[in-house]
């Protein structure tokens, strides 16, 4: 196990560095320049290039990408320094000191900290939206494989088809329309200092299209598994129906739904742009949002960076959750 997830995190250096050079390319190419919009237009053009030169805009874009790696502060040889606590002195490495990923063009703070100042609402979010996914696609997906063919399921099946077409802009502002201006159930924007209450309804935005798809899979999965020898047995053997149900079918069925579910909690952790911006929630979607308008391209490549390496570790963390499903899994050494 342990020399399985240390062959993956090698294997995931190299894919880390093709996506910072994928998306540095990507983003040079997005039309403005970030030295005139941070000092607008109509500045003279000796102060917009002296901006070029101080960000190193006016050079090729391979050496640009080079300094972008030489900045990036994990690449850097951390120092040792001393830490007071009282009268002791304790060595620790100053690494959380570096400038991480860079700094900003327009604010001039390190990305890694302001990143991680929007992380924490990102989790919230994501949490809450999983929260949602889980109990009604779960629910809903269940409810049809045990009723196939009734109008438990076409309800059912009508509901996930809808979440799965509707887009997530659309939907946010459908609820906001309905719960926040007609109803006045719920605030339509903000954070409300962490109140629970600001949290609903870009929770159930997010998370209603992964309850769509977990239906989906949830129903497919359970009627695939219904129709085994091992599910015949079991019924045979006198078991309960809801022991058949959630001890048989549903485990044997867990595999794909524990993939989606692990790879729709990476994207929402990676920054729901559309959801965050829509609801003004002050989180990592809503941070790459304003890098893309402002051109700050730092920011840009920072937050696609943590998007990727939140789905490499949610790919590994799920792979891994495929041994303790199935004991019939394991996991090759070599």
């Amino acid at each position: 196990m342990i020399s399985y997830i240390v062959k993956r995190i090698l294997l995931a250096i190299p894919t880390l560095l093709g996506i910072t050079l994928i998306t540095f390319l990507l983003v040079k190419n997005i039309p403005g320049d970030p030295s005139s919009a941070l000092v607008g237009e109509r500045t003279s053009p000796e102060v917009i290039e002296r901006n070029r030169i101080r960000f190193g805009l006016d050079q090729p874009v391979l050496i640009q990408y080079c300094k972008f790696l030489r900045n990036i502060s994990f690449l850097k040889i951390p120092t040792i320094e001393k830490l007071k606590v009282g009268d002791i002195s304790i060595p620790w490495i100053s690494i959380f000191k570096r400038p991480y990923l860079g700094r900003s063009y327009f604010t001039g703070q390190p990305i890694g900290r302001m990143i991680l100042d929007k992380l924490p609402n990102t989790i919230r979010l994501a949490l809450g939206a999983m929260l949602i996914a889980i109990i009604f696609g779960l629910a809903l997906g269940i409810l049809s494989a045990v009723y196939p063919g009734t109008i438990w399921d076409r309800l059912a099946s009508f509901l996930a088809i809808g979440g799965i077409s509707i887009p997530v802009f659309w939907a946010g502002l459908i609820l906001i329309l309905i719960f926040s201006y007609y109803l006045g159930w719920f605030p339509a924007s903000g954070m409300g200092g962490g109140a629970l209450i600001f949290l609903v309804l870009p929770a159930v935005t997010l998370g209603s299209r992964s309850a769509a798809y977990l239906a989906r899979i949830t129903r497919a999965g359970m009627l695939e598994v219904s129709g085994e020898d091992y599910i015949t047995t079991a019924r045979a053997k006198g078991l309960s129906r809801n022991r058949v149900i959630f001890r048989h079918v549903f485990r044997n069925a867990l595999i794909p739904i524990v993939t989606l579910a692990g790879l729709d909690f990476g994207s929402y952790l990676n920054g729901a742009v559309l959801t965050e911006t829509i609801f003004s929630w002050d989180g990592v979607g809503r941070l790459a949002m304003n890098a893309i308008l402002q051109r700050d391209y730092p920011v840009i490549i920072g937050c696609v960076m943590l998007g990727a390496m939140v789905f490499i570790a949610a790919n590994i963390v799920v792979d891994i959750s495929y041994a303790f499903i199935d004991p019939r899994i394991k996991f090759n050494k070599t």
